[in-house]
């Protein structure tokens, strides 16, 4: 990288917004740079800010995802002046005399440099020479003194886990994560949580704990999101990601990074779906795994249709749609097993339909249909999102028809996000609610407890 240019300064009173007070009182850099991001308008991208930090994208998004705060006062003083941070808002003091400006290689060496400028030539070599591939992972993990071990764990403990998440995914799947979403939360911080903070294990019985802690948490993330709980639903998954990270689960750490974009999206929040997606890709990639290459990728294009890049989005389709066509004749983990062309087909309507294109949305939401048994819920998203295709074409009593199905599976279903999705449903078809089809559906919708559009 070139050296690194300097925000804009900012008065007073951005520094005291709350969030970035809230991020200050972290003492979390990777937050302070998620709100400086997010005070902006438009959003500003981790690209320009990896500019101003000397930073690749890659890291700033690994910075702001971190659980662990970076500690380094050197890098966290170059920083704060690179953003313009006045010192009374920041945790630490800054150095009286300029500090020796650096970059973050992707290995995570530093490389120094005087602050007149850098020898770009010789990082390259040195670069060259060490002809290593990036981890990508682990950059700010802290350094943990070992406890001392209580008990051991055996490898029948994980498949313990394992059997009990599997057992809360089927539930969660059909029923809706307000069902059985005490029931992980209690498991997961009464049992598995000290489980893996007062035990030893060997190291391959450690990998499998950390892997099947992180999909316990992963469902709970899934469930507290799905009742509407957003901030505990991505703690779980921040977590889960840390867990695989810990050790260097690249596959599992794709799938947590996906579920992040996925809510993203959900929230509207196209930017950070793409931010996030791009991440998961990248871990997608380390893992070999042709279906999390594939999900990725189609995670990222709902991001992009989210924003309106009508030529970015079909591309990242594209490369979604291969992906998985390459992963016919390739195993994949059980925790993937739900992403199938049925799956893909919904994600593609999704985008068709955030795209204005509602033929092409109606199309892959009735391919989407032909899901396997047991997904009572993503049926039901499936179908609304058929229904917003059809209102969007003026089809309305073939509209209704749909969403009239959506709305008799509800009565099963305890989630935040059918509700959403139906009330979606019926702000396309409130132009037409004089008509008897649509007139009738949102008496369905009321007595469901669907918030209906205004007059």
């Amino acid at each position: 990288m070139g050296r690194a240019s300097r925000a804009p300064g900012k008065a007073d009173e951005f520094w005291r917004r709350p969030a970035l007070r809230d991020a200050f009182r972290e003492r979390h850099f990777g937050q302070v740079i998620y709100a400086y991001r997010y005070e902006h308008r438009p959003v500003l991208t981790q690209a320009r800010i990896g500019r101003w930090l000397d930073l690749t994208q890659g890291q700033v998004s690994r910075l702001e995802r971190s659980i662990e705060p970076a500690r380094d006062l050197e890098k966290l003083d170059v920083w704060a002046r690179a953003l313009r941070i006045p010192e009374r808002h920041l945790w630490f003091r800054l150095s009286e005399q300029p500090v020796r400006a650096y970059s973050v290689d992707e290995f995570g060496s530093t490389v120094t440099r005087d602050a007149e400028g850098e020898d770009d030539m010789r990082r390259r070599e040195m670069l060259k020479a060490v002809g290593l591939a990036a981890s990508g992972f682990g950059w700010f993990s802290p350094v943990v003194a070992a406890a001392t071990p209580k008990r051991s764990v055996a490898a029948s403990e994980v498949t313990v886990i394992r059997e009990m998440t599997r057992t809360f995914r089927r539930l969660d799947n059909r029923f809706g994560g307000g069902h059985a979403r005490s029931a992980v939360s209690d498991y997961l911080t009464g049992q598995f949580v000290p489980l893996l903070r007062e035990s030893w294990a060997t190291d391959s019985v450690r990998t499998e704990l950390h892997g099947a802690v992180a999909e316990l948490n992963q469902l709970a993330g899934w469930m507290a999101y799905d009742t509407g709980d957003a901030d505990t639903g991505s703690k779980h998954l921040r977590q889960a990601l840390r867990l695989c990270q810990d050790v260097d689960d690249n596959g599992l750490a794709a799938e947590m990074l996906a579920g992040m974009s996925h809510q993203a999206a959900f929230f509207q929040s196209g930017a950070i779906a793409v931010d996030l997606a791009e991440a998961a890709r990248a871990s997608a990639g380390r893992s070999g795994l042709a279906a999390l290459t594939s999900e990725t990728a189609v995670m990222a294009a709902h991001g992009y249709a989210l924003q309106g890049h009508a030529r970015a989005c079909p591309d990242a389709l594209g490369g979604s749609e291969r992906a998985l066509s390459a992963a016919q004749a390739q195993e994949r983990p059980e925790w993937l097993g739900y992403f199938d062309s049925a799956y893909l087909a919904a994600k593609f309507a999704h985008c068709f339909r955030d795209l204005g294109r509602p033929v092409e949305s109606e199309r892959y939401a009735r391919q989407s249909l032909k899901m396997s048994e047991g997904y009572d819920r993503g049926k039901l998203f499936n179908l609304s999102v058929l229904a917003s295709a059809l209102a969007d074409q003026a089809r309305v009593e073939e509209a209704c028809s749909a969403a009239t199905e959506a709305v008799g599976m509800a009565r099963n279903v305890r989630s935040v996000r059918t509700v959403a999705y139906l009330a979606d449903v019926g702000r396309r078809l409130n132009r037409y609610r004089s008509t008897d089809a649509v007139a009738a559906l949102f008496e369905r919708m009321d007595a469901a407890e669907v918030p209906l559009p205004a007059r």
